[in-house]
C-alpha cells in the first residue's frame, strides 16, 4: 500500500493511493463491513494512530482498500488530483543519521565513524508535498539532503539486526534541510538546531509499505534543484544499513510506531561544492527514491 494523509474539504483524512485515485479508509471500511453484515469499526483519525493500532487494524484497512477497488465501488475513490497530499504522518520523533554514505562522508571529511552519528529533528520541522518551506532571514546557508526515511511500525526495543526489518511500517522520501551556518559556523556546532527549523523536514508523498519497496538494500536516490541533478546515490552505499540503524538505535531508545529514521544522504550537497551553493527563495526541489516515490517542494523567504 501507499499510505497517505490528505486534505479535502478543509480536513485531513487518512487513506491510500489506488492507481490515480485516493481512498479514504473510514468510509471504505464502513462500506466493506456493511456489505458483509458486520458492525462498524472506528479507525484512528491519523496515520500515527493507525500504525500504533497494530496488524489487525492494518488488515482491516487493506480489506477496505480491496473493497474500494471493485468496479462498483467507484464512489469510494477520489481522483488524486482533487486532493492535497500532506506529510504522511506527524512522527513522535525523527532520528537523523549523519555522514552515512561513503561518498558524503568523504566530502565532509573527518575520522571514520565506528557507530552511527545521530541527531534529532523536532516534529515542528515537518512539512509536506508541494509545500513552500520558508527560509528565515537568519538562516544564512540553507542546504538540501535527499534521504530514504524509515517509518517504524511497532515498538522496537533491543531489536536484533536480523529481525529489525520486521519493525518497519514503510518508507518515505525526506529532505533533511539544514542551515550550515548553524551547523558549522558556531564555536560549538548546533547540528540538531540547524536541521530543526520550521518546515525543514519535508517528507512524502506517502508511506510505501514494505511489499511495495522490497528490501531497502539497493535503491536509487536523486535530488534535482530547479531541474538540475545535484545528488545521485544508492542505498547500497550506506555505511550503516537500515537494519543496522534500527538495531543500534533500539539499544538506547524505544522506537515507537510512527517514529522516523532519516538514513543519511549521498554526496552532492551544496555546502561542500566549490564554490558552495545554498538554497534561496524560489528554488524548487524534486527528490526521488526508487520504489518509494517522488517528493517535490519549493523554498520561500520571510514575508
Amino acid at each position: 500500500m501507499k499510505l497517505v494523509t490528505f486534505q479535502v474539504e478543509g480536513a485531513e483524512r487518512i487513506g491510500a493511493v489506488l492507481g490515480d485515485a485516493v481512498v479514504e479508509f473510514q468510509p471504505a471500511l464502513d462500506a466493506a463491513r456493511h456489505a458483509a453484515g458486520e458492525p462498524a469499526l472506528a479507525l484512528p483519525p491519523d496515520m500515527r494512530g493507525l500504525l500504533a493500532a497494530g496488524e489487525a487494524v492494518l488488515a482491516e484497512v487493506a480489506r477496505a482498500l480491496a473493497f474500494a477497488a471493485r468496479p462498483e465501488s467507484i464512489a469510494l475513490r477520489r481522483p488524486l488530483s482533487t486532493v492535497q497530499l500532506r506529510a504522511p504522518l506527524r512522527p513522535g520523533k525523527i532520528l537523523g543519521v549523519g555522514r552515512n554514505y561513503a561518498d558524503h562522508a568523504k566530502e565532509v571529511g573527518g575520522p571514520k565513524l565506528a557507530a552511527p552519528r545521530i541527531f534529532l529533528k523536532p516534529t515542528s520541522s515537518v512539512s509536506g508535498p508541494g509545500d513552500v518551506v520558508r527560509i528565515p532571514r537568519a538562516a544564512l546557508k540553507p542546504d538540501w539532503e535527499v534521504e530514504l526515511a524509515v517509518i517504524i511500525g511497532r515498538p522496537a526495543w533491543q531489536v536484533s539486526e536480523g529481525a529489525a526489518l520486521d519493525y518497519v511500517a514503510g518508507y518515505t522520501v525526506l529532505n533533511d534541510l539544514t542551515d550550515r551556518a548553524l551547523q558549522f559556523d558556531h564555536p560549538i556546532g548546533m547540528t540538531s538546531f540547524g536541521k530543526g527549523l520550521d518546515g525543514f523536514c519535508p517528507m512524502g508523498p506517502w508511506i510505501a509499505t514494505p511489499e511495495e519497496v522490497g528490501e531497502p538494500w539497493a535503491l536509487e536516490l536523486r535530488c534535482l534543484l530547479n531541474g538540475e541533478e545535484v545528488q545521485h546515490g544508492n542505498t547500497r552505499d550506506l555505511i550503516f544499513p537500515v537494519a543496522t540503524l534500527i538495531a543500534w538505535l533500539s539499544r538506547f531508545v524505544t522506537l515507537q510506531p510512527g517514529d522516523v529514521i532519516a538514513t543519511g544522504t549521498p554526496a552532492g550537497v551544496g555546502h561542500f561544492r566549490d564554490p558552495p551553493r545554498y538554497l534561496k527563495p524560489g528554488d524548487r526541489l524534486r527528490l526521488e527514491v526508487e520504489k518509494v516515490g517522488v517528493l517535490e517542494h519549493a523554498m520561500g523567504g520571510d514575508a
